[in-house]
């Protein structure tokens, strides 16, 4: 990347990947990626190489999130450079596998871009998934998606924190972009669910065009949501919940959650406050596929990314 006159020159972006089904029992990406598989006509674009992609196809076959492990945590170092021995994890060598197609991670060989489908029970709506508050490419993509999707919300969550780094799929790509969009039971597909996604990657899709093309975006300013903490829920010694996410809580993704608000109900009816210093706004509140990974919410605090302008840099 070159910067002159406050214009950030960036790589063109042609390889551009779409995932659906890193975890198999999330439908509209499954669904959209096998659509475009079919009929590619919808997600072309000029000067891109496009590859729609089922990232986890035996986690689809059997309506599940994953076999073995979670691919979409599988992507460490460890896992990546694990030899090729009998009795891997399906979703350990499943990664090495997108690895070897879509990387490898970190190097100068890897996607541009990997747009990586997802949905969610909780009440989180259109959610952008950002792991880097620098990459100037998609802090403009970002930017433009949101505005092209007004009056509609699509909120950013932006995941970069030192103890709760995920290895995730897409991360095998230069520019990794996560899309959550709910709430949308497990194995299920709803209507207004799949046409959010399905425009949202429309937009995606046209910026990259545009940008390769050589329009110059002006500078912008992005408001994200930084990832701070996990909260469990209340448990006993055995390690069992012992309280449910409060009615008050339930449903309100991006909502203020101040010091004294209710948090947690006991089953037997006792209130559990938020007792924080600051203002937080929780996400993924109540999430199905979360239990597992001892996670009723996690806790965001509110930011302005700015982001030069950018262009594409000319040979």
């Amino acid at each position: 990347m070159s910067s002159r006159t406050n214009v950030s020159c960036l790589h063109e972006a042609k390889r551009v990947a779409i995932f659906g089904g890193t975890h198999g029992n999330e439908m509209s990406g499954i669904t959209l990626v096998n659509m475009w598989k079919q009929n590619s006509a919808e997600i072309e674009r000029n000067g891109l190489l496009i590859k729609p992609f089922i990232s986890n196809p035996k986690a689809v076959e059997k309506c599940t999130r994953y076999i073995d492990t979670d691919l979409n945590r599988a992507f460490t170092p460890e896992n990546l450079s694990a030899p090729d021995v009998e009795g891997l994890l399906y979703e350990v060598q499943r990664a090495k596998e997108i690895n070897r197609m879509f990387g490898h991670k970190g190097s100068s060989d890897a996607y541009d871009v990997i747009f990586d489908l997802h949905n969610t029970t909780s009440n989180m709506g259109s959610t952008l998934i950002l792991e880097s508050s620098t990459d100037l490419f998609n802090l403009q993509m970002v930017h433009y998606i949101k505005k092209a999707m007004a009056p509609h919300t699509c909120s950013v969550l932006l995941n970069e924190h030192p103890q709760l780094k995920y290895s995730t799929t897409r991360s095998v790509a230069k520019h990794p972009i996560g899309l959550e969009v709910g709430p949308q039971p497990q194995g299920v597909l709803r209507s207004n669910v799949f046409e959010s996604m399905r425009t949202i990657l429309k937009h995606a899709l046209d910026f990259n065009e545009f940008f390769n093309s050589g329009v110059e975006f002006p500078p912008c300013t992005v408001d994200v949501f930084r990832v701070q903490e996990r909260m469990d829920y209340p448990r006993d010694t055995n390690g069992n919940i012992t309280a449910m996410v409060h009615p008050h809580l339930q449903d309100c993704d991006w909502e203020p959650l101040n010091r004294g608000d209710p948090m947690f109900l006991t089953f037997d009816g006792r209130t559990i406050l938020y007792e924080g210093a600051n203002t937080v706004y929780p996400t993924f509140i109540n999430e199905a596929a979360y239990y597992e990974k001892q996670q009723a919410f996690t806790t965001t605090c509110r930011e302005i990314l700015a982001a030069n302008a950018i262009r594409k840099a000319f040979k």
